[in-house]
């Protein structure tokens, strides 16, 4: 598991386990909170500092930093342990969310993480979803939508860097310069 992989996993730990207090003071952190923690979007030291959220900036981020996909686009063996995308099940309206559920695991009978509001956090099915929600805030049996995270933009190759050096007599050679892990390349020229 990459170091990535593995913050996730303990994220979700810390999680799970902050919700088996009594009288648990992450009643004050928001399910939209919580998954975006979970997925590392939010940092902080640990998941009691990170801010509240409401449903208006969830959806926000949600337009900003994901892209809707359908229901069949994410793997069947979709693990978050072990891919490198993250997905999100969103319900209600896409612009003004009722919940965040974080997909984990497509094998297991309960492949989504979220914070409930009567039962904590953890994780739960499709179906036990759906009986929490549907009914509540107007959402429906069709306002259940998949999201994939975007991937960061990493920087676009470049090209290697060229050093002209020239002696005395008007001969020069030419080194290609890429980074300390690659070698150079010397071409003598006349």
């Amino acid at each position: 598991m990459d170091r990535k992989r593995r913050f996730i996993a303990e994220r979700i730990d810390e999680v799970s386990k902050i919700c088996d207090r009594e009288n648990p003071i992450y009643e004050q952190v928001s399910n939209f909170s919580i998954a975006l923690y979970v997925l590392g979007y939010l940092s902080g030291p640990d998941v009691l500092s990170v801010s509240d959220m409401d449903f208006v900036e969830a959806g926000t981020i949600l337009k900003e930093e994901f892209d809707p996909i359908a229901r069949q686009d994410v793997p069947p063996h979709y693990s978050i342990f072990k891919s490198t995308d993250n997905y999100l099940l969103v319900i209600g309206d896409p612009d003004f969310p009722t919940h965040f559920a974080v997909v984990t695991d497509m094998h297991s009978p309960q492949p989504y993480f979220s914070k409930l509001d009567l039962y904590g956090s953890g994780f739960d099915s499709l179906a036990e979803l759906e009986r929490e929600f549907q009914g509540t805030d107007g959402v429906g049996e069709k306002d259940f939508f998949y999201y994939r995270m975007r991937q960061p933009v990493l920087p676009a190759k470049t090209t290697p860097t060229k050093i002209y050096t020239l002696d005395n007599s008007g001969n020069y050679s030419i080194w290609e310069y890429q980074s300390p892990n690659y070698e150079k390349e010397e071409r003598l020229c006349r």
